[in-house]
């Protein structure tokens, strides 16, 4: 199977997303498809045994959507101008009207199309291309708001309400005047509904474009009726004006509030430059487009300048930011054999790099296409939506029709008010703000992460992250740093006042220098890291058993284990020995240097504890949270490490087979429960949890394995998805809440319910606006989520729930 992302066109309601994934999933060779309103993009996973991108786009097409080529990842390009690279729609099959594309894409398919419809339907993760669908829309409101206010004022509501009595132009009767000035707002402005309507019913589906263009066309081919037939008969023109004018700024209101929850994912694509600087074999600098760079070039990065591609540094030195990819705040050191992210920002120095991974095989490509299949993923609470809705558009349809019938024939109203009524149930109840809820929360939600290196693959991941009851973390390269340092030197009882712990360093270093030992070339880091002499050795050699000896300065210096040493003739003193409990005690690997024979001094070795290791296991407790370590290290070392962490369930000696068993095993208890880790022998536990979250400077089967990566390698971002999540779960509650609660009042009140024991009524108009307002609500709600942002790595939140939900 094989997954893609492509731009769709004419997609004007929430409900359109379901039409599309309902007749495309009938398809054979389509597994799956999710379609995000909010991005205007589909996701599509397919067999290419049986289907090829083209014939894809076909079947969206015959659908009635427009449809780009695949995503990719571009850069912004000023001067391009209209023969620059850009992002447009095929149109549907049934038409085809060629639009001139913007001048600066940030996401580019191969080629270039042209856009279907009344306007541009495109990538909302783009700006410009968002810009352009809503300065469609904003065109047709205003074109629409321009006809509509002549209508109000020649009409009854003109005459009854504002009292106006305005003199009709060329003395052409009110009825026929009304008719001209509707006629545009109806089948122009109002074009998009009528479309999307038809295209719902060939798709044997009903959506919000269905209820519009209903009421719409009931009110105005009525009060065409009339004034064919029937003069005397009160029309309802301004009704079907008002109402396809509200909706349109509705529509306009929505999007500049649904523009707010792709900003990150804009940002993340503005990263990539548009240019690199190529260093050919001769040795001259040539300026190219990013496109043209391939796997092997060697590039040049001067000071300021954007990375273009992923790469390895070759010659140079520099800080480069990559806090935009990473989340990592502070500049990050690059020397010989670093590797550099494309998009991230080279500082003051200058940089020589091998190009390794180019296109969309960059991080940062990677990290877009992430972000953009979790916002178009579906949570469990969306597809209960998506279903509500499909019933819901029902049951606004037999609204409508159940309050005409009542009122025309039970309570013998007039057939105009009967059918005003029945209009404005039928409005009212479009499911738009139902269908908004989850998908503009998922958005937002999955942008903010994205912006601060917490990369969630899914919407389903997102929504688990705040039921987790039990969290297991992997020891090495999770809750420690992975590298084992040297913590401390311990110069023998004896030798204090001929020995330093430098010069102890310094004589193990030269003795060490020669060995591939991991341990070895810890000791020989941190002598290079004090700046401590380097001393020669010879003759060295290993010695079975665990240690190595050699000559240093006239002196036979021997380096091992305490057992080894006492087996050579070298004993610890009491003292020695009390310390070396001790650090033993701590979870450290301590070994012993003797020179001529006698114990000079101990140095003990560690993984060490990542900085912020302690603050999020305490905060996760905190929460409620139950938290366990897992390793294969021995009981002695996991436990000093649990000990220093506050830690109480501990799982040591381990084997990679075992390690999803001791997740089973708290599965078994009731916890739903995560897992977190970074290596190869994490990814059957990952695959095991409720919720699998990788540590993203560890490999890439566990990253390949989890639901949610970090990409900062910090245990305090596992405590910032939690928060994430249960924040974009109450915004997801909070909005469905909302558009439940609207439709449960709205509708009784449209159909006349309290009209006569309070004089109450609703007009279509009025309907219209309820409705739009319902849906920038529930949009602006969720744009609110980015407050989260400036809470996610403080160590308390006032806002966080004290007990998580269990399994």
């Amino acid at each position: 199977m094989k997954t893609i992302t492509v731009p769709i066109g004419d997609c004007n309601c929430a409900s359109c997303g379901r039409d599309l994934e309902k007749r495309l999933g009938t398809f054979s060779g389509i597994a799956q498809v999710a379609a995000n309103y909010v991005t205007q993009t589909a996701t599509i996973s397919y067999d290419e045994a049986h289907l090829s991108v083209a014939h894809l786009r076909e079947l969206v097409q015959d659908c009635g959507f427009g449809c780009g080529e695949p995503l990719t990842l571009t850069a912004y390009r000023p001067d391009a101008g209209a023969a620059g690279t850009a992002v447009a729609i095929a149109p549907p099959a049934d038409r085809a009207h060629p639009t001139t594309p913007p001048t600066e894409p940030v996401m580019a398919p191969h080629g270039t199309m042209a856009a279907g419809g009344g306007g541009m339907m495109h990538d909302m993760s783009d700006p410009l291309m968002a810009a352009a669908m809503e300065a469609d829309m904003r065109r047709r409101f205003w074109i629409a708001l321009a006809f509509t206010i002549p209508i109000v004022l020649y009409s009854s509501l003109g005459t009854s309400v504002l009292h106006l009595h305005l003199p009709l132009p060329f003395g052409v009767p009110r009825n026929w005047l009304l008719l001209v000035l509707a006629s545009p707002v109806v089948w122009y402005c109002g074009w998009l509904f009528h479309s999307g309507a038809w295209r719902a019913l060939r798709n044997r589906t009903l959506d919000m474009n269905v209820l519009v263009s209903l009421g719409v066309l009931v009110a105005y081919l009525f009060s065409v009726f009339a004034t064919l037939f029937a003069p005397q008969v009160e029309t309802s023109f301004d009704a079907a004006a008002m109402l396809v004018t509200f909706v349109l700024f509705g529509h306009w209101m929505e999007m500049r509030s649904r523009r707010g929850s792709s900003d990150a994912l804009g940002a993340l694509l503005r990263l990539a430059p548009a240019q690199a600087n190529r260093i050919a074999a001769s040795g001259t600098v040539q300026t190219v487009p990013v496109e043209q760079v391939a796997v092997g070039n060697l590039l040049l990065l001067r000071p300021g300048e954007k990375v273009p591609v992923d790469g390895t540094v070759e010659q140079g030195s520099s800080a480069i930011d990559e806090s935009m990819v990473t989340g990592e705040s502070l500049p990050v050191e690059k020397h010989t054999g670093d590797t550099v992210i494309g998009g991230t920002v080279n500082g003051s120095g200058s940089l020589r790099f091998r190009a390794t991974k180019v296109g969309s095989e960059t991080a940062l490509a990677q990290i877009v296409a992430l972000v953009r299949i979790a916002q178009n993923s579906k949570a469990p609470a969306q597809r209960l939506a998506d279903q509500a809705a499909e019933w819901l558009v029902l049951l606004a349809v037999g609204a409508g029709l159940l309050t005409f019938l009542i009122w025309f024939f039970v309570i013998h109203a007039t057939a105009l008010f009967a059918l005003t009524l029945a209009v404005t149930a039928i409005v009212i109840a479009c499911p738009d703000a139902l269908g908004l809820a989850t998908p503009t929360a998922v958005a937002v939600g999955t942008g903010v992460g994205a912006r601060n290196g917490i990369l969630i693959k899914n919407a389903t991941a997102l929504e688990q992250a705040a039921r987790i009851g039990a969290i297991v973390f992997d020891k090495t390269g999770t809750l420690t740093a992975g590298k084992p340092v040297v913590t401390d030197l311990v110069v023998a009882a004896g030798q204090t006042q001929d020995l330093t712990a430098d010069q102890l360093l310094a004589l193990a270093a030269a003795v060490e220098a020669d060995s591939e030992h991991p341990l070895a070339r810890t000791i020989v880091t941190a002598a290079t890291e004090r700046h401590l002499p380097a001393l020669t050795s010879q003759g060295f050699a290993a010695i079975p058993g665990g240690g190595v000896c050699a000559q240093v300065a006239e002196h036979a210096v021997v380096m091992g284990t305490p057992k080894l040493l006492a087996e050579q003739g070298a004993t610890l003193s009491a003292t020695d020995q009390a310390r070396l409990a001790a650090l033993q005690a701590e979870g450290k690997t301590v070994m012993a240097v003797a020179r001529d024979g006698a114990v000079i001094g101990l140095i003990a070795v560690a993984d060490q504890i990542r900085p912020t290791s302690a603050e999020a296991v305490a905060a996760l407790q905190d929460l409620g949270i139950q938290v366990a370590l897992l390793t294969g290290d021995n009981q002695r070392t996991a436990a000093a490490v649990a000990r220093e962490l506050g830690i109480e369930r501990v799982f040591a000696e381990v084997q990679p087979a075992d390690k999803a068993h001791y997740v089973q095993q708290l599965q078994g208890e009731g916890f739903f429960t995560a897992m977190v880790g970074d290596g190869v022998n994490d990814a059957p536990a990952l695959a095991q949890a409720d919720l699998g979250i990788a540590i993203g400077a560890g490999t890439g089967v566990a990253i390949e394995t989890a639901a949610i990566v970090l990409m900062r390698s910090d245990p305090l971002d596992v405590l910032a998805a939690i928060r994430l999540s249960k924040a974009t779960v109450a915004k997801m509650r909070q909005n469905l809440f909302w558009a439940a609660f609207y439709n449960l009042i709205a509708i009784p009140i449209a159909g006349g319910i309290l009209y006569r024991p309070l004089g109450l009524l609703l007009n279509p108009a009025i309907a219209a606006l309820a409705m739009s307002a319902s849906s920038i609500t529930v949009a602006t709600n969720a744009v609110l989520l980015k407050r989260i942002e400036r809470h996610l790595h403080t160590a308390t939140h006032e806002h966080e729930q004290t007990v998580p939900e269990s399994q």
